[in-house]
């Protein structure tokens, strides 16, 4: 008789402990969700959150993949005990060892996805710690030359040609290298992850009216442009570039399966407009399932109850799903 079926096991890390991750963690012990979770956390501050916002205590310890319920609490302890809401940068090696866990386990084969409740980048680099982003702290640790950092939401798919940076170095950082290898992983993912079989992107362009012909900036022309027509050679479904002002309208959405815009607020205003709340992050190019919410760590929050799961719960069912359709690629 075939084995019976078990539904995907998900690792959650639960983020910087002085925010709402560790709230929206054990919000999900009462929840019925198609995955079994494995939360990575120190267990005693994911019991005061629980006794802070008035739920069960029954958070039981990890211990193996194959003996894994459908809800556990796998425990790395805290640097220093925490004070919701209030950073301590003394905690930052305590957060990115949680990354590291789900990261390996994830590579490793224990766990068959990892969603990540959301981090302080400001607090990590307080501790002197180098850190823009779990996009980039992952496809370091994995030894990923090119990751991209999509956002899912409000009836659209929004990916980004840069991510984490300074406005005024994002032009130096597009080239017709790197907008080629972005374009490459995201129609990879959207064919392998998401199964489009056909990927339909849209481009935007980088300068206002998408360079007007040059008189607003040559990036157009001297980068973009050359890149869509190469790949479109190779048969890439690609439109643009056009200028960002106007291509989020439905129409032209409705014809698209994702957009591409050139840098973090470029894309992600009209996103998170549209899907505040219950958003989706999902880093392209891993060579595990990586999602999270669409959202920060919202100390004012933390321990008050207020915080939403919907995000994080969306993230998680996600998850679930592309390592379910994973599993059945490799079947």
């Amino acid at each position: 008789m075939p084995a019976p079926y078990r539904q995907p096991l998900v690792a959650v890390t639960a983020g910087e402990p002085a925010g709402i991750g560790p709230d929206l963690c054990v919000m999900l012990a009462q929840r019925r969700l198609p995955a079994r979770l494995v939360v990575i956390a120190d267990q005693e501050l994911l019991r005061d959150r629980s006794r802070a916002l008035g739920l069960s205590n029954n958070l039981p310890r990890y211990s193996d993949a194959a003996s894994a319920g459908d809800f556990s609490v796998l425990h790395v302890p805290l640097a220093q005990p925490v004070k919701a809401g209030t950073l301590n940068p003394a905690n930052s090696t305590y957060v990115l060892r949680t990354l590291k866990i789900a990261a390996a386990g994830c590579r490793d084969g224990s766990f068959d996805a990892m969603v990540t409740a959301p981090v302080h980048k400001g607090v990590i680099n307080d501790a002197g710690i180098a850190f823009t982003g779990h996009t980039e702290f992952l496809a370091e640790l994995l030894n990923v030359p090119q990751v991209v950092m999509m956002l899912a939401g409000g009836g659209m798919r929004v990916a980004l040609a840069t991510t984490h940076l300074a406005l005024h170095e994002v032009a130096a950082a597009i080239t017709r290298e790197s907008l080629e290898r972005t374009l490459r992983v995201l129609h990879h993912d959207l064919i392998s992850r998401f199964a489009i079989p056909r990927p339909r992107i849209i481009v935007a362009g980088l300068n206002p009216h998408a360079g007007e012909s040059g008189h607003l900036g040559r990036e157009e022309i001297d980068v973009i442009v050359p890149v869509l027509e190469h790949l479109r050679k190779e048969g890439f479904d690609l439109s643009g570039p056009l200028p960002a002002d106007t291509l989020f309208q439905p129409e032209r959405l409705a014809q698209c399966d994702c957009v591409l815009a050139m840098y973090h607020d470029q894309g992600l205003p009209v996103l998170k407009y549209a899907s505040f709340g219950a958003g989706i992050n999902i880093t392209l190019g891993l060579p595990v399932i990586r999602t999270s919410v669409d959202h920060g760590t919202a100390l004012e929050l933390a321990g008050s109850g207020k915080a939403k799961a919907e995000s994080l719960v969306a993230a998680i069912e996600l998850a679930a799903e592309l390592a379910v359709r994973s599993k059945k690629n490799i079947a």
